[in-house]
């Protein structure tokens, strides 16, 4: 009966034909970039081009010696790791909050929060660039990283994260005389690590790739952020090593990040099916 559910000889090799073919086509643009970048200024042949020698790093040397390059990573980072640290703090409190207490009008205020997912971003970006104009934030940080602090998917994933936690782990501190921050702090927070390293590793790479808000915000060169400065840099002619070298370096974090938070994205997506 087990060998009857086993997969063909033939089907197994076909599955490796399928995911080997998919992974030369998923990986292929990071190479060509990575190859590119590493190229002397010259007209892109194909595929005379995508072969790695000559090795020439000019460009890395251009961009990193640049002033812009390194004053644009430094605000991504900013704006990438400040709102990391923000959107997690505010998620568990908040899914804590519509969890495990009970106060007037919970459901309604959570579902109309939730309902913000239903509004397309771009209805919202006017009204909301002219509020943070009106407040003084542009060309800042905190208007870079204020306006996307209210996550509704991170409260929805904590809230229902939090809401399988039992109830009698709570009982018990409350019983000790445990405050409600000292609860939050040493009871939820360790038990959501892997929620928390999975919707922390999204947001950075959402904040790390955004390109439409810190576009409006950031209006002088010293405020853009890798993927407005990287687009400008296209617009001004720049040769096309020096724009995929600051690429490359733009994915280098992204791929750090994947590769630290790998195990916990892996068991906290294992974890959200099966508490889900």
């Amino acid at each position: 009966m087990s060998n009857a559910l086993e997969p063909r000889r033939g089907g197994k090799l076909l599955r490796g034909v399928f995911l080997a073919v998919a992974s030369v086509v998923t990986i292929f643009p990071f190479y060509a970039m990575v190859v590119l970048s590493l190229k002397p200024v010259a007209a892109v042949e194909f595929p005379k081009s995508l072969v790695p020698w000559p090795i020439d790093t000019s460009a890395y040397d251009r961009v990193i010696g640049g002033g812009d390059i390194p004053l644009w990573t430094l605000n991504t980072l900013v704006y990438s790791l400040v709102s990391v640290v923000l959107v997690l703090l505010l998620s568990a409190l908040a899914g804590y909050a519509f969890a495990k207490k009970r106060f007037p009008g919970k459901e309604t205020m959570f579902w109309s929060f939730l309902a913000m997912v239903m509004v397309p971003y771009h209805v919202t970006l006017i009204p909301l660039f002219v509020l943070i104009a009106e407040a003084g934030g542009v060309d800042t940080y905190w208007g870079l990283i204020v306006p996307t602090l209210a996550n509704a998917q991170a409260v929805f994933l904590m809230r229902q994260f939090i809401g399988t936690l039992p109830d009698e782990l709570f009982e018990a501190a409350k019983l000790d005389g445990a405050s409600e921050w000292r609860i939050f702090t040493t009871i939820v927070l360790p038990l959501c690590k892997p929620i928390l390293a999975t919707l922390g590793l999204f947001v950075f790479l959402w904040h790390w790739n955004d390109f439409l808000w810190p576009l409006l915000v950031g209006k002088s060169t010293d405020m853009r952020t890798l993927t407005v400065g990287i687009a400008a840099l296209q617009e001004e002619n720049v040769p096309l090593n020096v724009v995929l070298a600051g690429a490359t370096i733009a994915f280098i974090p992204i791929f750090a990040a994947y590769l630290v938070g790998q195990r916990y994205l892996t068991e906290g997506v294992t974890m959200s099916g099966i508490k889900g």
